[in-house]
Parts: C-alpha cells; sequence; structure tokens
C-alpha cells in the first residue's frame, strides 16, 4: 500500500521518494477456535513535505486503496485502515 500511496501522490506531483514517506504498520490479532487469525491492520503514513499539498495529500489518502492490489486482495478478509501525518519541512 506504501508504493500505490506513493505513485499516486508522486502523479501529482508531491515528492514521495527518498524515506520522505514512510509507514508504521499495526496488525490485531484473534484467535478464531484455537487458530490466530489477522482481523484488521492499520497503516499510519508519514509524509515530509510542505503544508500547502494537504488537501492534495487528503483527496489521494481518500481513493488510493481502491486502485491499490493488495488492499483489493485483503480487504474483504481484514479490515484495513490507513492514516496519514504530513510533517512539514
Amino acid at each position: 500500500m506504501l508504493g500505490t500511496f506513493g505513485g499516486a501522490l508522486e502523479a501529482r506531483k508531491i515528492n514521495a521518494s527518498d524515506g520522505r514517506l514512510t509507514a508504521g504498520v499495526r496488525g490485531e490479532i484473534e484467535t478464531d477456535e484455537g487458530v490466530l487469525v489477522i482481523r484488521r491492520i492499520h497503516i499510519d503514513f508519514s509524509l515530509r513535505a510542505p503544508e500547502d499539498v494537504r488537501d492534495t495529500v487528503e483527496r489521494v489518502h481518500g481513493v488510493f486503496a481502491s486502485r491499490c492490489p493488495v488492499f483489493r486482495s485483503l480487504h474483504t478478509a481484514i479490515q484495513i485502515t490507513s492514516s496519514y501525518t504530513i510533517i512539514p519541512e
């Protein structure tokens, strides 16, 4: 998902390369009939960027998952959410 989000930002001329876009991921696991099962995943993106790109980042964040192969493959089995933080330059 990091690659899809970064690619969508880059397509809109927002630099997401060279470590400017990172992600922290948290998974939540439950037991189902004695078997550990991943139920939820949350991705927290951090982007070093100027503050004036915030509106574009918000729009991209709202739609990128629908074009992401990982999200599309897993979202029916695992709840996947994401958020982002802009770290001002």
